[in-house]
């Protein structure tokens, strides 16, 4: 079983190029979900919400609504321990910490964002792995 958190600029990317590599491994995780399973916090469906509502972004209101929906359906809730981690973006640490509480990979297209930790990988390492098994 994989346990995945996912940051919004790879949900934001799934959006806006359904056939790019973000959208084709969140398509993987909808179909597999006896096989991954996704962990979110309430933070992070706010920020999700926040950025997939911003009009320069043109996502409709309808992709928005199924993606969270999705999210949540699928998903897994819990409130993550605040770590004292530096990071180079606070807003990253909602995804930081409930990746570290729930044992999940952090998939991530701002790996510079984050520590080298072994948890946290690009949509493209993490759909390559999945792709090979």
């Amino acid at each position: 079983m994989h346990k995945v958190v996912i940051d919004t600029n790879v949900i934001v990317s799934a959006a806006l190029s359904p056939k790019g590599t973000p959208a084709k491994m969140l398509d993987h995780i909808a179909a597999n979900r006896d096989t991954i399973q996704i962990f979110y916090c309430p933070d992070i469906l706010v920020e999700y919400r926040d950025v997939l509502s911003r009009e320069h972004l043109h996502i409709s209101l309808e992709v928005q609504t199924s993606i969270i929906n999705a999210i949540v359906d699928a998903g897994i809730l819990i409130e993550p321990i605040t770590s004292d981690i530096s990071l180079i973006d606070e807003d990253d640490r909602y995804f930081f910490d409930t990746a570290k509480a729930s044992g999940a990979i952090l998939i991530t297209g701002n790996m510079k964002h984050f520590p080298a930790e072994t948890f946290v990988m690009s949509p493209l390492e993490f759909f390559t792995m999945i792709s090979s098994e």
